[in-house]
């Protein structure tokens, strides 16, 4: 590991600080906690510093559900003031979820991550044409399913979340929306979401990284206490921005807006893919 001079110092709290500023927008915006933002700016960050490319993802991937325990809070608590929040729905999936993020979370080290990657940019990509291009209800009514199928979507929510850094919004707000619900339901249950997976997720990042050698200064296990503390404060300020904003444009501006972000998401991920 290299030594962290003045120039990388300054760097490092640039990147973690546009991370806190569009992780917190994104998270208020689209219900995404932020992660998707926070990761790769991080592992970007945590690669110029010479910390050993294996651990670089992981502790991106811990720092950010660090992160976004807090800025889940902010977001979902602005848009459970404007009705956006289906407790119900919250309740009957949070079991399974935290059981989906104890699994990702502690797989984490062991699936290869350009499998998961690969997989959850297919994903992202056929999701988001279909947020961009299939015709919107006027009278969106969300699907019953058995208890059985929830419970099988809240664990593939949970643990691609936990193993990727993610809140669980990127997930959750396309399948809850091609379910019919609401989008701005959608939005705000799933920033709600990524509370459940972001305390249990840092957890055990926290443990399993304990006592790792090559860690940077003020780490506890994968999780970074600096790059934590700069991100937070802006990234739950900003989240309320977001907030405002997914509750002043019309539904379809912020269906559309999913969709774009997801498709470059994907685009992102095919990209990564391809230069390995």
């Amino acid at each position: 590991m290299t030594s962290f001079d003045p120039s990388t110092i300054a760097l490092l709290v640039a990147i973690a600080a546009g991370a806190g500023v569009f992780g917190g927008i994104l998270a208020g915006l689209l219900g995404v906690g932020g992660g998707i933002v926070i990761v790769p700016a991080l592992y970007f960050a945590l690669s110029l510093t010479g910390i050993d490319p294996a651990l670089t993802i992981q502790i991106a991937v811990g720092t950010s559900l660090a992160t976004i325990v807090f800025t889940s809070l902010s977001s979902s608590w602005g848009h459970y003031k404007k009705g956006a929040l289906d407790m119900t729905l919250l309740k009957k999936w949070a079991p399974s979820i935290l059981i989906g993020v104890v699994i990702g979370g502690l797989l984490g080290g062991v699936v290869s991550g350009y499998i998961l990657v690969a997989v959850f940019a297919v994903v992202a990509g056929v999701v988001a044409l279909d947020m961009i291009f299939r015709k919107p209800r006027t009278d969106p009514e969300p699907k019953t399913f058995s208890n059985m199928i929830w419970a099988a979507l809240g664990v593939f929510a949970g643990g691609v979340s936990a193993m990727m850094g993610i809140g669980g919004g990127t997930v959750c707000v396309p399948v809850l929306s091609f379910l019919g619900y609401d989008i701005r339901k959608a939005v705000g249950t799933s920033a709600a979401i990524g509370f459940l997976i972001g305390v249990p997720g840092a957890l055990i990042y926290a443990a399993t990284g304990f006592g790792q050698a090559g860690l940077p200064p003020f780490s506890i296990g994968y999780v970074n206490l600096v790059a934590a503390a700069i991100i937070i404060p802006l990234s739950t300020t900003f989240a309320r921005v977001g907030v405002r904003i997914a509750h002043a444009i019309p539904q379809r501006a912020l269906k559309l807006s999913f969709g774009v972000f997801l498709l470059l998401t994907s685009a992102r991920m095919f990209s990564d893919l391809l230069g390995n």
